[in-house]
């Protein structure tokens, strides 16, 4: 058989790509961007300082050697452009006719740069908690939604994905598409405490949290869990330090779900009322989630373990600006205590928005 000879490349760097220094939108559009606070916070979904702080921890990760061939990729290149695929639903084929890249070379330096978000942030915004950290936790709660010996809201996030060859049907969820899982657990300000990334979407919530790191530990009280404490106004004994998760989740003495909505009587309506106070904090740090970084409006086109990296970089950087970017928020008021709390109000899912106290000038 006659050897077919090897295709040749028709350009070592295609003219369009070679004008990136010229008309690539970072070198266009960075420097004007720094200029106007507002639209680099609509660009990459945060202020210039929390960048500059973000870029100075990840520079040394994010500098490549110069070669006599081409010129490396500088830093604030590649977290712009990472960023900017977060934030928005633009594929790796939309971003090469904007940075003027190549598709491979965006893919690589996306998947690097989320990495290593990961690996040099993590115990900075994310740290394993201690047990004052539990009690700050459980204060919070208490402070917002009246909710005693609470240590965290508990869920599970379908986040979609491009099927993946040979698989099956262990991706495809009971809502019809195929997805990984995000199981988090939250605190009262909407950050993560503890995540569990990548298991099956085929899988139920319960299960994926009984077999983690983060349900083993919790079975044999490793987390360093506070002592029980009396709840406020009880002369009753201490109680356990629990988390809050819907009725997709199991009973346990750290996990608590609300009554069956069989036969209530007033104690286990209010008793509903105050755990889905403390319960919508997970819900709504999801929702702020998908809406800051909007890689999640649409299926992910990536293997499961690129968008495993994905999913764990936006974490961390959902973490990193609740705490660099929020601005102070006026006093809130307590929510209203059980006693001023109606029946009809108590049975339903969501209560009275909170009141918001202005300090006049």
């Amino acid at each position: 058989m006659l050897s077919e000879e090897p295709r040749r490349r028709r350009w070592w760097v295609h003219p369009i790509v070679s004008q990136r220094l010229q008309k690539g939108h970072f070198h266009t559009l960075y420097f004007d961007l720094r200029q106007n606070s507002e639209k680099f916070q609509g660009y990459c979904r945060m202020s210039v300082s929390a960048f500059d702080i973000l870029l100075a921890s990840l520079r040394s990760g994010l500098v490549f050697q110069d070669t006599n061939m081409r010129r490396s990729i500088i830093p604030e290149e590649r977290l712009l452009l990472t960023l900017r695929f977060l934030a928005t639903e633009n594929s790796f084929a939309s971003l090469h006719y904007e940075y003027l890249l190549g598709i491979s070379t965006i893919s690589g330096i996306v998947c690097h740069t989320c990495q290593l978000i990961w690996q040099r942030l993590r115990d900075a915004v994310m740290p394993q908690p201690k047990a004052e950290d539990w009690l700050r936790i459980a204060d919070g709660f208490y402070k917002s939604s009246q909710f005693p010996n609470c240590i965290g809201a508990l869920d599970g996030k379908h986040i979609r994905v491009k099927k993946p060859p040979h698989s099956g049907s262990q991706y495809f969820n009971f809502k019809q598409y195929f997805s990984i899982v995000l199981l988090a657990l939250v605190d009262s300000n909407y950050r993560f405490i503890i995540v569990g990334i990548g298991a099956y979407g085929s899988t139920a919530d319960a299960r994926i949290f009984c077999s983690s790191r983060m349900g083993e530990r919790l079975r044999a009280n490793q987390p360093a869990l506070p002592e029980p404490r009396r709840l406020p106004g009880s002369s009753a004994s201490a109680a356990p330090f629990v988390i809050v998760a819907d009725e997709g989740f199991a009973l346990s003495p750290h996990v608590l779900r609300a009554f069956p909505r069989r036969d209530l009587d007033d104690r286990k309506r209010i008793f509903n009322y105050r755990l889905s106070r403390a319960r919508r904090y997970v819900e709504c740090a999801f929702g702020i989630l998908s809406n800051k970084w909007r890689v999640f409006m649409s299926s992910l086109q990536m293997s499961p373990q690129n968008a495993t990296l994905v999913i764990q970089a936006c974490v961390i950087l959902h973490n990193f600006t609740r705490i660099h970017d929020v601005p102070s928020e006026p006093e809130v008021a307590p929510f209203p205590t059980t006693t001023s709390v109606g029946l009809d109000q108590a049975s339903s899912n969501c209560g009275p928005p909170a009141v918001v106290k202005l300090q006049l000038p």
